[in-house]
C-alpha cells in the first residue's frame, strides 16, 4: 500500500465551504502543504461542484508537474448543471462560482463519467484513489438500502474495473459512519475507508468491530474529521461558544467530556488539538490524518500541532480517567 504520510490535505476548504476563498489564497494554501512535505491531497466533485479539483489541479500543475502527489477524489455525486443558480450564496455548504449542484447517483455510468470528468478537472493523468463518497444511513437515511444495492451493482463494479485496469490504484468508501464500512467490508474488497470522526479523541467504538474487521482484511483507514466538527481543535475551557461536534451544537455529555480531557491535556501543557490529532495516528491501521487546511496558518498549526511532544504520563492519566479507551492504542 502506498504511503500516504501522516497528515493529509483535505481540498474541501478550497471549494469554497461554507464562505468563499480568493483564488490566490487556494493556491498559497496548496503550496504551503506542499513545500512542507504533504504528498496526498484528497478532494471530491461535490466540493464547489467542481471548484475545489480545479484549484488543486491548476496548483498541482505547477508544484508537482511530475504527478508525484498522491490524490485521492469520490464518486457518487454527479454534477447537475443549474443555469438559474445564485452562485453569491451557500448552496449545499458551498459558496461557488460553478453553476451546478450535485446529486447522488451511484450508478455505473454515473461513475465513469465522474472519474472522466474529475480527470479533466485535476489535470492528471491517473487518480490514485477513488472513494464512493457518503454511502450510508448517515447520508441516505431510509432510502440507503436501497442505494446501497445500486451501488454494488454499478459504482462498485465500475470501481473495481477501473483499478483493474489500473486507471486508479487504490479504491474505498469514505464516510461518516462505521455500520455502511462493516456492511461494505461485508459485501466486497476495498483497499482503503476514509472516516470522518467516529474513532477520535473522543469516540473508540470503532476498536470494538470496525478496526479488527479492517485488520483482518488489510483495509486501512484515512482518519478526517479529527477534531470531531471543532470541538476537539477549539476546546470549551475558552469561555465563548462551544463549537460544534459532529456538525451540530454538542451535547452536555460532549461538553463535559471534552473539558475533562482538555485539563488534562493542560495539566501536561500539550495543546488539546495536538492530542486530538495525534491520537489516531497510534493505531496500526490509521495510515493518514486529515486535518483542516483552509489557509496557510491552518497548515502551519497543524504541522505544529503533529510535532508537538506528548508525554506518555498524559495518555496514562486520560486512560485512568476512563477518558480514553485502556485498549486503544496512543502514540509512544
Amino acid at each position: 500500500m502506498m504511503d500516504l504520510g501522516d497528515l493529509a490535505f483535505g481540498a474541501a476548504s478550497i471549494g469554497n465551504l461554507y464562505r468563499a476563498v480568493p483564488e490566490d489564497q487556494a493556491f498559497a494554501v496548496v503550496q504551503r502543504g506542499w513545500d512542507a512535505g504533504i504528498r496526498y491531497y484528497d478532494t471530491a466533485p461535490h466540493y464547489g461542484f467542481g471548484l475545489s479539483e480545479k484549484r488543486l489541479g491548476a496548483a498541482l500543475a505547477q508544484l508537482d508537474p511530475d504527478q508525484a502527489a498522491i490524490v485521492s477524489t469520490k464518486i457518487g455525486r454527479r454534477l447537475d448543471p443549474r443555469p438559474d443558480a445564485d452562485l453569491t450564496v451557500p448552496r449545499q455548504a458551498f459558496v461557488s462560482p460553478e453553476p451546478f449542484e450535485s446529486v447522488f447517483d451511484y450508478s455505473y455510468d454515473a461513475v465513469m463519467r465522474s472519474y472522466e470528468g474529475s480527470l479533466k478537472r485535476l489535470r492528471r493523468d491517473r487518480i490514485d484513489i477513488l472513494y464512493a463518497h457518503d454511502i450510508g444511513s448517515f447520508a441516505h437515511g431510509d432510502a440507503h438500502p436501497g442505494l446501497f444495492r445500486t451501488f454494488l451493482d454499478g459504482g462498485y463494479r465500475a470501481m473495481r474495473e477501473l483499478r483493474d485496469s489500473g486507471a486508479v490504484s487504490a479504491i474505498g468508501i469514505g464516510v461518516n459512519e462505521t455500520a455502511v464500512c462493516i456492511e461494505m467490508l461485508e459485501a466486497g474488497e476495498i483497499d482503503l475507508i476514509m472516516l470522518a470522526g467516529r474513532y477520535t479523541l473522543l469516540e473508540q467504538d470503532p476498536l470494538d468491530d470496525l478496526l479488527p474487521l479492517c485488520a483482518a482484511r488489510g483495509v486501512r483507514l484515512v482518519i478526517a474529521g479529527p477534531y470531531n466538527s471543532g470541538i476537539l481543535a477549539k476546546g470549551v475551557r475558552h469561555g465563548g461558544k462551544i463549537p460544534n461536534f459532529n456538525y451540530e451544537p454538542a451535547p452536555p455529555a460532549i461538553v463535559e467530556r471534552v473539558g475533562a480531557i482538555e485539563d488534562i491535556c493542560a495539566r501536561h501543557a500539550v495543546p488539546l488539538a495536538a492530542a486530538a490529532l495525534q491520537f489516531p495516528l497510534a493505531h496500526p491501521q490509521v495510515a493518514s490524518v486529515v486535518p483542516g487546511m483552509g489557509s496557510v496558518a491552518q497548515v502551519d498549526d497543524a504541522l505544529k500541532l503533529a510535532a508537538h511532544r506528548i508525554p506518555p504520563a498524559l495518555w496514562g492519566e486520560l486512560k485512568a480517567a476512563e477518558l480514553v479507551r485502556a485498549d486503544a492504542p496512543v502514540p509512544a
